[in-house]
């Protein structure tokens, strides 16, 4: 049975693809240039939200990576050396 944690690790990994899959979407509309301006506004607003949580998710990864590079290289200088 999948933990919580790593439930909302898949749930953020999908938001993550769902939002970009979508940014992609509107932007694609958005160039074809066939949507009204209320449309193309509604698009663009929606993009920029899209946008901030593409980048959020972004964020919260790098700082994971760098979480657990630390904890490795902590690790690592625990271990006993090859000179002693």
């Amino acid at each position: 049975m999948p933990t919580k944690k790593s439930v909302n690790k898949n749930a953020s990994v999908a938001n993550f693809e769902e939002s970009l899959s979508e940014l992609e979407t509107l932007v694609e509309q958005m160039e074809n240039g066939k949507l009204s301006l209320e449309e193309t506004l509604q698009h663009f607003e929606r993009g920029v939200k899209l946008t901030n949580l593409c980048q959020k998710a972004l964020s919260d990864a790098e700082q994971k990576v760098e979480t657990l590079q630390s904890k490795a290289l902590s690790q690592l200088k625990k271990l006993p050396s090859e000179e002693e």
